[in-house]
């Protein structure tokens, strides 16, 4: 069975949308990068359900990068959700909080809501880029995820 490499990014923010691409791209990282712009979106895309009910178009992501501010529902809310899932597959699926707050705040609550990491976006396409390897790497290349 071939191994999962789709990221979903969830992100609203344009230019961080295409910085995060960029550096992915630049990092020659093997995965795919899906993108959704809105708390409601990246529901709709875990739950298979809408728009993304076609699961060969928009096929379920082996981790999620996902941003804080977050039109229509949060990444607080977002997560909270994902956790709450009776799906196993949704509910256990490692979450990534993609950033631009360092407030110890927003740190501890996103850990307290089951965040698997947090990660402040930097600023430098070059950071940014070494953190594109670093998710690669880890997250999609050596992480053995549950059921496998």
């Amino acid at each position: 069975m071939p191994k999962n490499n789709v990221i979903l990014h969830v992100e609203d923010d344009a230019n961080d949308v295409e910085l995060v691409e960029m550096a992915f791209r630049k990092a020659k990282a093997g995965c795919q990068l899906v993108g959704v712009n809105d708390g409601d979106q990246a529901v709709g895309y875990l739950s298979g359900e809408g728009a993304y009910a076609d699961r060969q178009a928009h096929p379920f992501p082996a981790l999620v990068l996902l941003d804080l501010k977050l039109p229509l529902r949060s990444g607080f809310e977002v997560l909270e959700w994902v956790r709450s899932q009776s799906d196993a597959r949704i509910r256990r699926l490692p979450i990534l909080m993609l950033t631009s707050s360092n407030q110890p705040v927003d740190i501890a609550r996103a850990y307290e809501l089951g965040a698997n990491s947090y990660l402040v976006k930097p600023a430098d396409l070059g950071v940014l880029t070494d953190l594109a390897k670093a998710v690669e790497a880890y997250w999609i290349t050596f992480n053995v995820p549950m059921g496998t």
